[in-house]
């Protein structure tokens, strides 16, 4: 087996090369003046099987189309230099948001990077908890493996609620099935029972709407799921919902912590007590940085990646890791 981490995801890749037990693979990078770019391994690669982890956030050093494209460019080369096979481990897979036609002429671009990274001879792509799991099983000819973070937040979730009843909220209708199951998980494998609620969201053209808010939330800890944060307004829409109503604290719950620009809103809120995010993508750690007094909490995904790069390079089972088997 072969493991590299590409420019911008390489702590990321070195705690998971740490749970595997193993180190990360050198690889060369170079970027052209004139913003052309080549990758490729240090080593051998023929008859290996290969993984590529890079998380294709766009951030100030390089945007979503960059990080795609250098993934593309080094998949292609381990598979033109005889790797017998190579996985994409994405832990943030761009253009995912965008994944149905919802005005005329609309892009459909989670089927795009589809078949973009099936046409360089991917033949398995690992993420983490994408925007919509059916759209994404359905983009892929070549295998997936979808990694759910619910069973990292339940310790987060034990430890925060306190003796406080808990209630788990989907802040927009699109993501109650996430948050229904996590109320499950939390349920099955805690002593906890939870309430459960969510708001409704309507987005078009930049304008968010929505009144209707289903629960009870009056006088528990509320904890907003999401698959991610970029620029903190659901999440901070959400919360203010929740102290309307009583609730007594309100914590925000996401795999994906991007901050992108107007995230310092959702920093600077006192209608959050705690918002916790994972390693998946680098700008959590940088926010942490740029944003000291901030109440951030950053829990790592490295564990589980490597634990299900090791059931891929040995034939265990995902479903029993991931608490889905039947």
């Amino acid at each position: 087996m072969r493991l590299f981490a590409l420019k911008g995801s390489e702590d990321l890749g070195a705690a998971v090369a740490v749970a595997l037990g193993t180190a990360l693979d050198p690889h060369e990078e170079r970027d052209f003046k004139d913003g052309e770019h080549k990758a490729r391994p240090l080593v051998g690669v023929r008859g290996e099987d290969v993984y590529a982890l890079h998380s294709l956030a766009g951030s100030d050093d390089a945007s979503a189309n960059d990080r795609l494209l250098k993934l593309l460019f080094f998949l292609a080369t381990c598979r033109e230099h005889g790797a017998e096979r190579v996985t994409a481990v994405a832990p943030y897979l761009a253009y995912a948001r965008k994944d149905r036609q919802t005005k005329a002429r609309d892009p459909v671009a989670t089927r795009y990077v589809a078949q973009l990274l099936e046409a360089v001879g991917t033949d398995r792509v690992v993420t983490l908890d994408v925007h919509n799991i059916a759209a994404f099983q359905n983009a892929f000819r070549c295998e997936t493996v979808h990694l759910d973070t619910r069973r990292l937040f339940l310790p987060v979730i034990e430890r925060l609620a306190g003796a406080l009843p808990v209630t788990i909220l989907s802040p927009d209708g699109g993501g109650v099935k996430r948050a229904q199951l996590l109320k499950e998980c939390l349920e099955a494998e805690t002593d906890l029972q939870a309430g459960f609620g969510f708001l409704e969201k309507r987005r078009s053209r930049g304008v968010v709407s929505g009144d209707l808010f289903a629960g009870d939330v009056n006088g528990t800890a509320v904890f907003i799921l999401d698959d991610m944060i970029s620029t903190g307004g659901t999440m901070l829409r959400a919360a203010d919902a929740c102290r309307a109503r009583g609730a007594k604290a309100v914590h925000a719950l996401a795999t994906h912590g991007l901050f992108g620009p107007g995230a310092g809103a959702l920093f600077g809120s006192d209608a959050v007590d705690r918002i916790v995010v994972t390693d998946s993508v680098a700008s959590a750690m940088r926010a942490k940085v740029e944003y000291p007094a901030a109440r951030l909490e950053i829990a790592s995904v490295a564990p589980l990646i490597g634990e299900a790069i090791r059931r891929l390079r040995d034939g265990g089972s995902i479903s029993d890791l991931l608490g889905t088997e039947s």
